[in-house]
Parts: C-alpha cells; sequence; structure tokens
C-alpha cells in the first residue's frame, strides 16, 4: 500500500475522531447552557490543537510500539487499522452513539496485525495498558465523579442556589476547556503513533521517534473535525444520560480531564468517551439511583463492548483484502 494512502486513512481517522469523541469533551458544558453550542466548539478545536501540541508523545508511543510489532507488520496492516477505525467512528456517530475511538484503533491494530502474522505480530506492552484502562478506568471515573460532587455538596450547602449556579456558571467554562485540552493531549497522538510507525514501515525515516510535523498535522485535522461537531452524540452524552446542572458539568469535567491529563503523562490511550461517560453517571447518581437514565447508558456501555469485537474483525477482514490488493 503506499504510503500516502496510508498516511490520508491516518487523517480520516483523526477527523472521525475530532468529529465524533472530541465532542465528549463539550457535552456537558453545552448541555447546561453555560457555552452556546458553537462558542463550545471553537474552544474545543482550539484546545484540542494545544493540549495536542505541549504534553508530548507518551501516548504516541505506545501506538506505534505496544500494538503490533513494527517488525512483523507491513503499510497494509496499518491502512486496514486506520481505515477500520474510522469506519467504525463514523457509524457510530450516524446511530448517535459515543463510541471510543481509541479502543476502535487499538482493537483494529490487533486485528489487522494478526492478519499480517499472527498472535507473533501482536505486541503486550501497550496492548495490557489499553486492556487495564478498559477495566479500570469507568469505575474509577465513576468513583472519580462522585466523590467530586459529593465534595461540592458538603462545601456548598448552605450556600444560595442562585449564588451556586453563578459560581460554578463561570467555573465550568474552565472545566470543560480543561476537558478539551486533557482530550487533545491523548486522543490527538493516537494517530501521531500511526503515521510515524507508517513513516518507520515506508522507510521514510530509521526510528519511531515521532516527527514536529506529524504533531502539528494531527493537531490540525482533529481541530477540523472538532469544528464540524458531532451533535448527536453531545445529546446523548450531555442530555439523555442524566440531568445536569452547572455543578454537575463541573464536577464531572474535573474528575474527567484530571483522570485523562495523568493517564497522558504515563502513556496510557485511554477513552475519553468511558471517562466522561462514566464521570457523568458518577454525578447523577449523587442525587439518586434513578437520576441515571441506565437504560440510556446500558447503551452507551454496549456500544463500547461491541468495539472490540467489531473493530478486531473489521481490522482482520481489511487487513486479509489489502494485503491481497498491495
Amino acid at each position: 500500500m503506499p504510503l500516502g494512502l496510508v498516511i490520508a486513512f491516518a487523517l480520516l481517522f483523526e477527523f472521525a475522531n475530532g468529529w465524533t469523541d472530541a465532542p465528549n469533551a463539550i457535552a456537558t458544558v453545552v448541555s447546561t447552557r453555560v457555552l452556546r453550542p458553537y462558542v463550545a466548539v471553537v474552544m474545543a478545536a482550539v484546545l484540542n490543537l494545544v493540549g495536542a501540541l505541549v504534553t508530548g508523545t507518551f501516548v504516541a508511543k505506545t501506538i506505534s510500539e505496544g500494538i503490533v510489532s513494527p517488525e512483523a507488520v507491513t503499510l497494509s496492516t496499518v491502512g486496514a487499522a486506520v481505515l477500520a477505525a474510522a469506519l467504525w467512528a463514523m457509524a457510530a456517530q450516524v446511530f448517535g452513539m459515543p463510541s471510543s475511538e481509541s479502543h476502535a484503533l487499538v482493537a483494529a491494530l490487533l486485528g489487522a496485525g494478526f492478519a499480517a502474522g499472527g498472535i507473533e505480530a501482536l505486541a503486550w506492552s501497550g496492548t495490557s495498558k489499553v486492556v487495564y484502562s478498559l477495566f479500570l478506568s469507568p469505575p474509577i471515573a465513576f468513583g472519580a465523579g462522585f466523590i467530586v460532587m459529593v465534595v461540592i455538596y458538603r462545601l456548598f450547602r448552605r450556600a444560595r442556589p442562585r449564588t451556586v449556579r453563578r459560581t460554578f456558571g463561570r467555573g465550568q467554562v474552565l472545566s470543560a476547556a480543561f476537558m478539551a485540552f486533557s482530550h487533545g493531549s491523548n486522543d490527538a497522538q493516537k494517530t501521531m503513533g500511526v503515521i510515524t510507525l507508517a513513516l518507520f514501515l515506508g522507510g521514510k525515516q530509521g526510528d519511531l521517534a515521532v516527527p514536529l510535523w506529524v504533531i502539528v498535522l494531527s493537531a490540525l485535522v482533529m481541530g477540523l473535525g472538532t469544528s464540524i461537531g458531532g451533535w448527536r452524540v453531545i445529546r446523548t452524552i450531555g442530555l439523555k444520560m442524566t440531568k445536569l446542572e452547572a455543578v454537575n458539568g463541573f464536577a464531572a469535567e474535573t474528575s474527567a480531564a484530571a483522570l485523562i491529563t495523568l493517564a497522558s503523562r504515563f502513556g496510557i490511550p485511554l477513552s475519553t468517551t468511558h471517562v466522561i461517560g462514566s464521570s457523568i453517571m458518577g454525578v447523577g447518581a449523587t442525587r439518586r439511583l434513578s437520576a441515571v437514565r441506565w437504560g440510556i447508558a446500558g447503551d452507551v456501555v454496549g456500544t463500547w463492548i461491541l468495539t472490540w469485537p467489531g473493530c478486531m474483525l473489521l481490522g482482520y477482514g481489511l487487513g486479509s483484502l489489502f494485503q491481497g490488493v498491495f
């Protein structure tokens, strides 16, 4: 497969990531009416770009080296994986379901890598980080959202409702900005890692260090996708799952963004969708368990679960097809 086509597929995935996954970062601030939708989208696009540019490349290295063995795969493998992940992301957007592009990409890489070289082509060092985060991040995010919300209730229990609304209306602008920044710090790096792996396999560089132009290009394309916005995803996360006020949005965004930023520092490809969705459930549960619309939450979790087998099979199928064509 031509290197240019692989990079084009990778950028399509990054655009789809910005279009379908980045709206998770602003869903709460839009649903609480603290910011107008298009203002929130512009803010998210800019801070996704900033987050991608200034937080290093630890996650990118995990993707480029730790999911599949660079010596056992080809450009067709990488092209199949990113195309499979992009198609999955866009299909989820059509149904308004917040899929995890992080897990879609990793699962597709595993499927395409298996098609290329069997079990020997798969690496455990990076995959283990993703698997651990898959099981640990939702309960941790749920608990973090729950605890932050309880602390706020205790601190402001004697405050007037009007004071609470005004305080956290302003505060949620900052928490939404932090959430968008953290999303860029983690998610944009995944495409950086894929493009770097493609450059290595195509003989354009001798190691897996991420070039500056790859960082800038990935960040810009994610920002472009975010600027278009995935409004169906915003409605599912911010409006349908539970009723949110500004104080709830602040608690959910702050706890989720802190967790994502910490994961980026350790090179863990975390799912923004899992983290913010679970954090919102935790915040909603502080009122009462019935405050969370568990039917909607179940649909969201079902999409998360289907992402792994769906993208592995799609990556395997496209990987096998591309090996025959290219």
